[in-house]
């Protein structure tokens, strides 16, 4: 089973959710960890991320042997999830 490893920023995020939408990221986290590429991930083209949605909300994240890294959560319909990780670099 895989370990998850919540950066700060997509922690605070999560941290600030309503009792519902932190429920739905929760589970897909979860789920994530028992099973790290459902049918619904996408790989990011061009990085080394995945994607998937959950709700109004995006997760990004990585599997880099048997740690499940999150650094970012973010709104699915803006881009701003995506110009925040290629200021991560």
């Amino acid at each position: 089973m895989l370990v998850l490893n919540l950066d700060t920023r997509a922690r605070r995020f999560v941290k600030k959710l309503p009792p519902k939408q932190f429920g739905q990221v929760d589970r897909k986290l979860a789920g994530l960890l028992a099973f790290p590429f459902p049918h619904d991930s996408k790989h990011l083209k061009g990085l080394d991320w995945y994607r998937v949605d959950v709700g109004e909300y995006r997760i990004i994240y990585n599997v880099r042997g048997n740690v499940l890294d999150v650094p970012l959560i973010g709104k699915r319909n803006d881009d701003e999830v995506y110009k925040k990780l290629k200021r991560m670099g």
